[in-house]
């Protein structure tokens, strides 16, 4: 199976290699052809545009910053998509946007299945990130094998839309966690603690959080370098706020976060990492969070 995939920022680009290195067929595009070299020197094939890709190959693939670039791109390639091609969606939409480009897509005679991800860049490039697929049965069971490739739990939520309420949800419990942990490093920190001591008691506690392995790593090396801004989660948390009110949930502690994160865009800019929401609490009380033997990226 032929497949082409439009978007090679981080998380694209290392579903992208993947799938090459699973075997399959793969062009790529992105307006950043540099993205593209390292996917090409693996045995990818570089399209000059996504319309160009979406005509030479059985399925398109797209992880893209927002659901306008989406729109955008889906109806430049739908009038040269070869006839039976799905289009799979990898990046974080709303539910409405989901709906919206799915009824677009059909229109043209192509479905959808929306497969947001979740776990991060480092276990994308792993092939061991979590696959949440939405949309029908059928199209699900077609694109498994190369949803094997991209990851190792995978999980059919249901309907389209479905996968994107999951998804918007795991990402709202991890800039919660995210917070926490920030908190926490301060209090152990302030409280005279070795703060390396500390975060491996906490990890070994009922307190333990993914984010608190992983992202609280990278605030004690003082890169903060988890490969996602925070222009990115405030987008997420937008969503998952919307939510709360369309389901008629109060949202307390991500209204609070997402507060926070405004707070750290406002400080530090979009571009700037997520985990430098912890930079917030160090600025206020003078006091740095660095430990040794901590990474600068994850593996």
């Amino acid at each position: 199976m032929h497949y082409g995939y439009i978007g090679l920022g981080n998380l694209g680009a290392a579903c992208a290699g993947c799938l090459v290195k699973d075997g399959f067929k793969v062009t790529v595009y992105d307006l950043n052809a540099k993205l593209a070299e390292p996917l090409v020197a693996m045995g990818a094939t570089l399209a000059n545009s996504a319309e160009e890709l979406a005509a030479s190959v059985d399925h398109v693939v797209t992880c893209l910053p927002s659901p306008a670039v989406s729109e955008r791109v889906l109806k430049n390639i739908l009038p040269h998509m070869k006839k039976g091609a799905s289009w799979v969606e990898m990046s974080t939409l709303g539910r409405d946007e989901v709906l919206k480009l799915a009824a677009i897509a059909a229109e043209s005679g192509v479905r959808m299945m929306e497969l947001p991800v979740t776990g991060g860049v480092h276990l994308a490039y792993q092939g061991k990130i979590t696959m949440l697929a939405g949309g029908d049965k059928a199209l699900f069971d077609t694109h498994h094998k190369a949803m094997q490739a991209m990851g190792d739990r995978i999980f059919h939520l249901g309907p389209l839309g479905a996968a994107c309420i999951i998804k918007v949800i795991t990402n709202m419990l991890a800039f919660i966690h995210l917070k926490a942990t920030s908190e926490a490093l301060m209090l152990a920190k302030r409280g005279g603690l070795d703060l390396g001591q500390a975060w491996h008691a906490i990890a070994a506690s009922s307190g333990n959080s993914f984010v608190h392995e992983t992202e609280g790593a990278l605030i004690l090396n003082g890169s903060y370098d988890i490969a996602f801004n925070i222009d990115l989660a405030l987008k997420d948390l937008g969503f998952a706020l919307g939510f709360g009110k369309e389901f008629g949930v109060p949202l307390d502690l991500a209204s609070m976060t997402n507060q926070t994160y405004i707070a750290a865009k406002a400080a530090y800019g979009g571009e700037a990492q997520s985990p430098e929401i912890a930079r917030l609490l160090e600025d206020l009380l003078d006091t740095d969070l660095r430990a040794p033997g901590f990474p600068a990226r994850l593996e």
